[in-house]
């Protein structure tokens, strides 16, 4: 293929991704809508601000029907084209849910010790708000930016009520929203706030004690997921070396793409799935 007839192609993919992306606008915005959504209360709950998202997401979602044009009528390749694109495009997304579970689990396990120290503050004789000011101030990251940010919500005016609830729908934790509804039932009713906390930091804790034996006991299952997701390819690759040309049609005639591509996309569902089964859930 020349150099014209190379442009020539370039042009008709370009021209049929707009015009495909140009009748498919609403149908694509319904999309992006879902995603936005989504992908927005992930970066809430980081504390990201991201106000171009929509920019950023209408651009993936575009490239990926410019990259499944490429790979299909550029390089003759359907079948890998699609697959390739089916791992790609939710792969960001996949990337930022196990970011927001991460921050969110160590949340998890900072709080009963936050707990802790504001149960002391509170028995020392501290208000309430100057109990948040000390964890703003000295617990780790990053819990410490969430009280960080409760705090400076309190003292422009807002009331701890509203507070604690932005708070807790941002987190989206079970423990957290104990916390909060103790803190709101102690100010309301006017019961001793310290041990109400104290009890719920205990139960926090052996939740977190039979979280870790869970998964403790399951680590080794877990290993032995990813290594079965890793042999095919290592598998695939040393028949490459003992018999290349069958290997090789695997990859140049049609159904071998087709077995090789059911092959990929069960991999990875088992490996999702067993990662799934075997996520401790108390």
């Amino acid at each position: 293929m020349n150099i014209t007839e190379t442009l020539f192609l370039s042009t008709l993919m370009g021209l049929a991704a707009g015009a495909a992306s140009w009748s498919s606008r609403s149908w694509v915005g319904r999309v992006i809508d879902f995603i936005e959504s989504d992908v927005q209360k992930k970066l809430k709950a980081m504390r990201i601000v991201s106000p171009r998202l929509r920019l950023y997401l209408s651009s993936w979602i575009y490239l990926m029907v410019i990259a499944l044009a490429g790979l299909w009528f550029g390089y003759g390749n359907p079948i890998f084209a699609i697959v390739a694109v089916t791992i790609m495009g939710p792969l960001p997304w996949y990337l930022l849910r196990r970011m927001a579970e991460r921050r969110r689990l160590q949340i998890e396990d900072q709080l009963a010790g936050s707990m802790t120290t504001l149960a002391g503050a509170i028995r020392a004789g501290l208000s309430l708000a100057q109990a948040l000011e000390i964890l703003a101030e000295q617990s780790p990251q990053p819990i410490r930016l969430e009280f960080q940010h409760m705090v400076g919500q309190y003292s422009m005016g807002k009331t701890l009520q509203e507070t604690l609830l932005e708070a807790k729908q941002r987190l989206q934790s079970e423990n957290f929203s104990m916390f909060a509804a103790a803190m709101l039932a102690s100010r309301e009713s006017g019961g001793k706030l310290n041990e109400t906390v104290e009890r719920i930091a205990e139960s926090v804790r052996e939740f977190q004690r039979l979280e870790r034996k869970i998964e403790s006991e399951t680590a080794q299952a877990r290993k032995s997921a990813t290594y079965m997701a890793i042999a095919p390819p290592v598998i695939l690759l040393v028949y490459y070396f003992v018999d290349p040309i069958n290997t090789g049609r695997l990859f140049v005639t049609l159904p071998g793409q087709i077995m090789l591509s059911i092959a990929v996309l069960l991999n990875v569902s088992a490996w999702l799935w067993a990662r799934s089964i075997l996520s401790p859930d108390i």
